[in-house]
């Protein structure tokens, strides 16, 4: 078991990992994610004259995960940041727990490396009416594609980047303007529901939906958002285009990072101002927690239950 392939264990923890995706215990993104890695792993090993497993050492680990890699523009980045390097480690030390409970191996490389530190966790930004209206302007640059009015319309109705990622033109009712809506799925840790959508909601995604059909002969469906090949790349592209609104309206600087959650948050502000129940916040962002619920909402819901009592 010691000379076995890099690339043989892969193939058979890749189809463990697939199986726990079926079961529930990770996400198609993460199982996507983590095979990418080990793929880069097994042609970066190789130029190091390493094929096999067991010849991954410590040192061999390390120079990997601090190895320079590409921005989405195909650009070099010689010192990867923080959260690459601990999606490289996850991965790799995925890929040896999983290689030792199938008997391949006994190495644990990894196991000495010294933790990747996190930088403090940044409170969101809270989004008013005027920030949003400033967003809806700037989305609406490039009609008729109307790629980010969708995309920002979305995020507005209630759904998540993963979500809007799969989103496609068969989830809208758009019959009547005043109560159109949109279906979703749900993700990894979302449940499917309908989304109702406002007025300027309904008018981008129709127009959107129109841009995308208009000339096909069978009408099948189209997401409306990406085409990008993989879940992992398509909710990417979905937090790229969101950066270029928020970049285009002038809310995104050098000092203000803005990002698709924090216009959840509004959305669960305005649903909990709008009805006053914490549950409807949860229900409509597809939540199973009304903890979740209520800090995206900014509600200190326990605090309040403890001074009441």
């Amino acid at each position: 078991m010691a000379k076995t392939k890099i690339k043989d264990v892969l193939l058979c923890v890749a189809r463990v990992w697939q199986q726990r995706a079926a079961a529930g215990e990770l996400s198609l993104e993460t199982v996507t994610l983590y095979t990418q890695i080990v793929e880069r792993l097994l042609r970066f090993a190789a130029a190091q004259g390493v094929t096999r497993l067991d010849g991954i050492t410590a040192d061999l680990a390390l120079y990997f995960i601090q190895a320079p890699g590409h921005d989405r523009h195909q650009g070099i980045i010689l010192n990867p940041a923080a959260g690459t390097r601990r999606q490289r480690r996850s991965a790799l030390e995925a890929l040896f727990a999983e290689a030792r409970a199938l008997g391949i191996t006994t190495a644990a490389p990894l196991v000495d490396l010294p933790p990747i530190p996190r930088s403090p966790r940044k409170r969101g930004n809270e989004l008013s009416d005027p920030d949003v209206q400033l967003l809806r302007f700037h989305s609406e640059r490039g009609m008729p594609d109307t790629r980010h009015a969708a995309l920002l319309a979305l995020l507005l109705a209630g759904l998540h980047s993963a979500e809007i990622a799969a989103a496609t033109t068969d989830e809208l009712n758009l019959l009547d303007l005043f109560e159109a809506e949109v279906w979703t799925d749900g993700a990894t840790r979302t449940r499917g529901r309908c989304c109702p959508l406002n007025e300027w909601g309904a008018r981008v995604l129709w127009l959107r939906r129109a841009h995308l059909l208009r000339g096909t002969e069978t009408g099948s469906p189209r997401r409306l958002v990406t085409a990008a090949s993989s879940a992992y790349r398509s909710q990417a592209s979905v937090c790229s285009g969101f950066g270029d609104i928020a970049r285009r309206s002038g809310l995104a600087t050098a000092q203000r990072r803005i990002e698709p959650k924090d216009v959840t948050r509004y959305v669960a502000r305005r649903i909990l101002e709008e009805t006053g129940q914490l549950s409807e916040v949860a229900r409509r962002l597809g939540l199973s927690s009304l903890d979740s619920a209520a800090a995206l909402a900014s509600l200190d819901w326990q605090s309040d239950e403890a001074d009441s009592a």
